[in-house]
């Protein structure tokens, strides 16, 4: 018996739901044995005996006789419906109104909430009403065919309006398409902008550049007319050095003060060519004790003569007579004839620029461009020998400038040099 009430709690536990079945309320009210009754109180799945039992079927009013030995029921297939997965409990009471939300309470402003929005400058919200032209579709005739008050003044707004837009449109074309013109002339993006070129430098040719440079020369004196030449870049090394004289035809057009040191035939040919000074040992003793000032341009003298001219290097320096300068020779009167004409070419600047004077502009034309044309003569003959990657001009000669003293420059062409330098040459050959 004892083994069977085991059975039968075992059963309840996994086979009925957790509300009290019939079954159950059936044994609690009929089972009075005190065996069944420790069993309960010993059982942990046992549920506490309740105070006040419940008849097991309430709708009956008969009363149903209970035993002494309770007789076991048959146990019987039963099937339950399949409950849902989240079964949502009837409301107990009626759906209440929410309540309403709580009004945030008011918090006064403390010193520092003020001390950053005091600097904040008050801007009120501003709308604006919104115009929409009306569309016909927006127009509703009323009932029975009459047109309300409100139909009559949309009709009126767009009657105004289309007023409005046909007077801007003739207005427009009264003016003759001003504003018409303006839209034509806009380009669309984006747009080629025309790059603004600097006017390109003329390169004159050597008889019209002379001439500009005679016109432009409008001082009192007689200006001198300069020669500029921009020489390659390679010139700048110290190692690559321009010497040489250039003698012009005509001569330079300023006193050239030359002193002759010679003695007996050589002096007497010297003062006949007009050479400014001419003495012997005692010319040399005067300028080393200082009694004689050597302000002279251009020092000339024999080779007779030329050793004792030593004692005066530090006082000639670069005036000192040499024979690669052609300033020790025997024939005297040529020597200081030409002395007068030459131009040296060793000013040379750290820009490797040569700058010469070749003459007056009070010269002629002709005897200007005979002068140039020498003068570019021997700057070819005194092309340093190290300068490599160079033609006769090109490499040599970048460019050419000439001036006069107080006026502008003009460049002259490579071409017209080079006409000029050969017709020279054929005149010396002549």
């Amino acid at each position: 018996m004892a083994a069977f009430e085991l059975l039968l709690s075992q059963a309840r536990r996994h086979c009925f739901p957790k509300p009290t079945s019939q079954l159950s309320l059936l044994l609690r009210s009929t089972s009075t044995s005190p065996f069944l009754q420790s069993h309960r109180t010993l059982s942990s799945s046992s549920s506490p005996p309740d105070p006040t039992p419940q008849p097991a079927n309430p709708p009956n009013d008969e009363q149903q006789p209970t035993s002494t030995k309770p007789q076991p029921p048959s146990i019987q297939p039963v099937s339950y419906a399949i409950k849902p997965k989240d079964p949502s409990p009837p409301p107990q009471n009626p759906p209440q109104s929410a309540p309403p939300p709580p009004r945030p309470e008011t918090q006064a402003w403390t010193r520092e909430d003020i001390r950053y929005v005091k600097d904040v400058p008050n801007v009120s919200p501003i709308s604006y009403p919104t115009r929409v032209a009306p569309l016909p579709e927006d127009r509703v005739a009323e009932e029975g065919g009459e047109v309300g008050e409100e139909k009559k003044g949309v009709d009126e707004e767009l009657a105004k309006e289309v007023s409005r837009i046909q007077e801007e449109s003739r207005r427009v074309s009264r003016w003759g398409g001003g504003l018409r013109g303006v839209e034509e002339e806009r380009v669309a993006f984006p747009r080629i902008i025309k790059q603004e070129q600097k006017n390109k430098k003329v390169i004159y040719d050597l008889q019209e550049a002379i001439r500009l440079v005679k016109a432009n020369a409008k001082t009192s004196f007689n200006e001198t007319v300069e020669v500029h030449v921009n020489l390659a870049a390679e010139l700048r090394r110290t190692d690559l050095k321009l010497d040489g004289v250039a003698t012009l035809p005509h001569g330079t057009g300023k006193v050239v003060k030359v002193a002759v040191f010679a003695e007996g035939s050589a002096a007497d040919e010297a003062r006949a060519a007009g050479a400014a000074i001419v003495g012997g040992v005692e010319l040399v003793e005067g300028i080393k004790s200082g009694t004689v000032k050597a302000d002279f341009d251009i020092c000339i003298t024999t080779h007779q003569f030329v050793q004792r001219l030593q004692k005066l290097g530090n006082v000639l320096k670069g005036r000192m007579p040499s024979t690669k300068a052609g300033t020790v020779t025997d024939d005297v009167a040529k020597a200081v004839r030409e002395a007068k004409r030459i131009v040296k070419l060793n000013k040379k600047d750290k820009a490797a620029v040569v700058h010469a004077g070749v003459g007056k502009v009070s010269f002629s034309e002709e005897d200007l461009r005979e002068n140039i044309g020498a003068f570019v003569n021997a700057l070819l003959l005194a092309k340093p020998p190290g300068l490599k990657k160079s033609s006769k001009y090109a490499g040599y000669m970048n460019a050419v400038h000439i001036c006069s003293t107080m006026g502008p420059g003009f460049p002259v062409s490579i071409q017209s040099l080079s006409i000029a330098a050969d017709r020279y040459t054929r005149l010396q050959l002549n």
